[in-house]
């Protein structure tokens, strides 16, 4: 493994104060799911979605003083309701709190029981956790399968589900060998610019900020997705241009190129090389073989 990659996974996860916890249970009478990621300083990223419905929801929040206190927000982005979790104990097998709506004052109850945790160590194995995902299509939500190998010190994603929402229906899996990137790893965006949304998986980071995804793609005529082929380093996609552009940084310089989408396949148009120029204190460009 890359060492610079072990360690900033390692930092990553050393700030991580208890890791992933999935929860099932209930609000008021309404069952739930819910994902909480909370770090050592104290900051809270949460996922729910109430099952009958499955429109998944980030709910962020604090953990101070024993009290995990999560905020839920309409399509606005105004502060909606409030979860509260007194006397929060990651170890308990039971979650139990009160939500509160902000506009009329009424409370329910909070009643969860732990499914697992994504715990890491090299002497821990386990296979097939299932993480619900931030984002979701009209019809569709993701979840993630998280497995963790024993010898390995980190849990890697091997799988992702796409399911119908309402039913559970299970629509599509692709199986996949994925960094785990806390909650959000999965995006959606139209990456090959016609006009209907893909999702994409997020891959590896590398030394600096390079990163990468594996980007899969809807077929309008099969109505699934499949697995693009496009592949770079920290690409970004525009949708006046319709222009994939990529941006390595590596010791050699920094090489850029430019894609069109032809026939769903990256084609490139433009290459570049930038090398740092000591007298300039600027990135110059150079012949493109000096960046190789």
């Amino acid at each position: 493994m890359n060492r610079i990659f072990f360690l900033s996974a390692f930092l990553l996860t050393c700030a991580r104060l208890f890791g992933q916890t999935s929860y099932s249970g209930f609000i008021g009478k309404y069952p739930i799911e819910l994902v909480t990621d909370i770090f050592s300083d104290g900051d809270a990223r949460a996922i729910y979605a109430y099952s009958n419905y499955d429109e998944p929801m980030v709910i962020n929040g604090r953990l101070k003083q024993g009290v995990l206190t999560l905020n839920e927000k309409d399509s606005m982005g105004q502060l909606k309701a409030i979860l509260t979790f007194e006397n929060f104990d990651k170890e308990s097998d039971r979650l139990e709190g009160v939500w509160k709506d902000l506009k009329d004052e009424r409370q329910l109850k909070i009643r969860l029981t732990k499914n697992f945790d994504i715990n890491y160590g090299n002497d821990i194995e386990w296979t097939d956790r299932e993480i619900i995902q931030p984002v979701s299509l009209s019809n569709h939500y993701f979840k993630l399968v998280v497995s963790k190998e024993k010898g390995s010190f980190l849990a890697r994603v091997t799988g992702v589900k796409i399911l119908e929402k309402k039913t559970d229906k299970l629509i599509q899996k692709f199986d996949v060998s994925c960094q785990l990137w806390g909650l959000d790893n999965i995006s959606i965006n139209d990456y090959n610019f016609d006009g209907v949304d893909d999702f994409s998986v997020f891959e590896h980071q590398y030394a600096g900020p390079n990163t990468s995804s594996l980007y899969f793609l809807y077929d309008p005529e099969t109505q699934h997705y499949f697995e693009s082929g496009f592949s770079g380093v920290s690409l970004e996609f525009d949708p006046e241009t319709k222009t994939i552009y990529e941006w390595n940084q590596s010791g050699a310089g920094v090489t850029t190129a430019e894609y069109k989408v032809i026939d769903n396949k990256m084609v490139v148009v433009k290459q570049s090389c930038f090398k740092w120029n000591l007298e300039r204190e600027e990135l110059v460009e150079r012949p493109l073989e000096e960046c190789q």
